[in-house]
């Protein structure tokens, strides 16, 4: 437990906004440096380590989290970068620090887990990944193509120690709805706000046809609108952005196709990868989690999940309420509770 949260303490204490992780990375390859039978490696920011002996014909699994974290959230009261440590009202420590709920608990409790198992029937891999919270093509993504043979994974996030298998996608699209501009007075232009509504409303009032079985409707909101320039001219251009929160029920280039087909501007998506994600009935990943006495639920937020070419569950410390908020924090005994929960189910994971 001690080695544990000066691991935590010391990632809390150097920062690591995405794409500017590498003293993280660094502070984390030489903690595993130290660890016997761990092999390690590092590709840009992202850390990846092998418990040995590797052993060529069996599966391969892969527990993932991340050492990134958002920039800190207004509103903080403590310094965001000094790990500090208080008790609740019921006498609990709580350890705060940006970073420690998402995902330094996660990943901390990982790695501990990882280091300390021995002889499973399958090898065991470790990747500690940047560039998460910015979904960029230089985390974990940058990764996964030099290990091409990963059979499933555990991605670590704060779920409360419930294991999430399903996870919603996202799909953020701008819309762009081009009038004429003219004076307000003389009523003569094409008012493109006024046709941006139009298009908002048609994407307000439609419904899916398409229902998951385990996550239910895909949700739309749009979030953001931007037209006009100054109160007497008719504005030319809008833009507006939707939010969607996706299901295995429908891809994303099915989704931005059918919205498309809607409206009389254009959709133009930021992003068609950030796609939902199911455990397969029936995989062994859930069977694991029955004989652990793990709960289940669908995940309404994304993660390196969505990256990962093989079956996957989401679990880890902390709590998602707590990420990406002023004064975030983990209570100390999450991070036991973690070590202890990825090693039951790893235990009782076989193919």
């Amino acid at each position: 437990m001690k080695d544990m949260t000066a691991l935590l303490c010391d990632l809390i204490k150097t920062p690591s906004f995405s794409g500017q992780e590498d003293k993280t990375a660094s502070l984390l390859a030489d903690f595993l440096l130290k660890k016997p039978d761990v092999a390690s490696e590092r590709i840009g920011n992202n850390i990846i380590a092998h418990k040995e002996p590797y052993r060529a014909g069996l599966p391969t699994v892969l527990l993932c989290s991340h050492h990134d974290t958002v920039k800190p959230a207004a509103g903080y009261t403590r310094d965001p970068f000094n790990p500090s440590m208080e008790k609740d009202n019921v006498g609990r420590l709580r350890l705060y620090g940006l970073g420690s709920n998402d995902a330094g608990a996660s990943a901390v409790s990982m790695t501990e887990a990882f280091c300390s198992l021995n002889d499973l029937p399958y090898n065991l891999m470790l990747i500690l990944a940047a560039a998460e919270e910015n979904s960029d093509l230089a985390g974990i993504a940058s990764v996964l193509p030099y290990y091409p043979g990963i059979t499933c994974a555990i991605v670590g996030e704060p779920t409360g120690l419930q294991a999430a298998v399903g996870e919603r996608g996202l799909l953020v699209l701008d819309g762009y709805v081009q009038g004429r501009p003219g004076h307000a007075a003389r009523n003569d232009g094409i008012n493109a706000l006024y046709k941006a509504l139009d298009d908002i409303a048609a994407l307000r009032d439609f419904m899916f046809a398409e229902n998951s079985a385990l996550m239910g409707k895909i949700h739309l909101q749009v979030t953001q609108i931007q037209a006009g320039m100054q109160h007497n001219v008719i504005p030319g251009e809008c833009h507006y952005v939707v939010d969607i929160r996706t299901t295995d029920a429908c891809s994303n280039r099915e989704i931005l196709e059918r919205l498309s087909s809607m409206v009389s501007g254009k959709l133009v998506p930021r992003n068609l990868d950030n796609k939902a994600s199911v455990t397969p009935e029936g995989h062994p990943l859930l069977e694991a989690l029955k004989k652990a006495g793990i709960p289940t639920y669908v995940s309404p937020t994304t993660s390196d999940w969505m990256r990962l070419p093989c079956p996957a569950i989401k679990l880890g410390s902390g709590d998602s309420a707590r990420s990406h908020t002023p004064d975030e924090f983990v209570y100390l005994y999450e991070l036991q509770q973690g070590v202890e929960v990825y090693k039951k189910v790893l235990t009782h994971l076989t193919f």
